[in-house]
């Protein structure tokens, strides 16, 4: 398949890059600073401004057959890009007539009453970017919404039974990702995650 990653060079993207390019499929590799990207038969750095119109943003999708939120502000751009970003990106897609989406959010964004207060105004952005791809949108979703995100070395073990908070290590989050899109059965689903004892596999097949 011919696939876009919005936030193709932030942590969680590179690692998704890699793992879609490992499934055999070509990556569109939407970045802001698309020169900080290696190009290849598998990976076209695309210039993605999630500032742009929607049309714009469009534009940059091509032939992509399916399409990631990945991308992220670490705070510094949250209702333009966290939010209205994300808002513009499914729009975007729609208007291509792509139906397949995948977002990348956070953990109990649609909850409320879990969130702590350290990332009060993060999960604000999370909380109404997921509802609209619920409620405004026709595309083929998956919501995934994993803790805490740490640097090391992912064992492709996870468990989606989260009633508190959880840590991922960032590969496996690519690797659920990449997973999702071999796996119909999540499409319209919100999927909580952290790392745990079943694998990725597995624990998708019974979402």
């Amino acid at each position: 398949m011919k696939i876009f990653i919005a936030g193709a060079t932030g942590r969680v993207g590179e690692e998704l890059t890699s793992k879609l390019v490992e499934q055999g499929h070509v990556v569109y590799a939407g970045a802001r600073h698309e020169e900080n990207l290696t190009a290849s038969d598998s990976v076209k750095p695309v210039h993605l401004d999630l500032h742009g119109t929607v049309s714009e943003i469009a534009e940059t999708l091509a032939d992509a057959e399916a399409v990631y939120f990945v991308a992220g502000s670490r705070g510094k751009d949250l209702l333009q890009t966290d939010l209205f970003g994300a808002v513009k990106l499914m729009q975007a897609t729609e208007q291509k007539k792509i139906k397949r989406y995948i977002h990348l959010s956070s953990l109990f964004a649609l909850q409320p009453e879990k969130w702590g207060e350290a990332l009060t105004d993060y999960n604000i952005s999370k909380f109404f970017s997921d509802n609209w791809l619920i409620d405004k949108t026709q595309l083929d979703y998956t919501i995934l919404q994993p803790g805490a995100l740490l640097e090391t070395t992912g064992d492709g073990k996870i468990t989606t039974a989260i009633t508190g908070r959880s840590e991922n290590s960032i590969e496996n989050v690519a690797s659920v990702l990449a997973a999702l899109l071999n796996h119909d059965n999540t499409i319209h689903k919100v999927i909580l995650m952290g790392d745990g004892e079943t694998a990725i596999e597995e624990a998708l097949e019974q979402v």
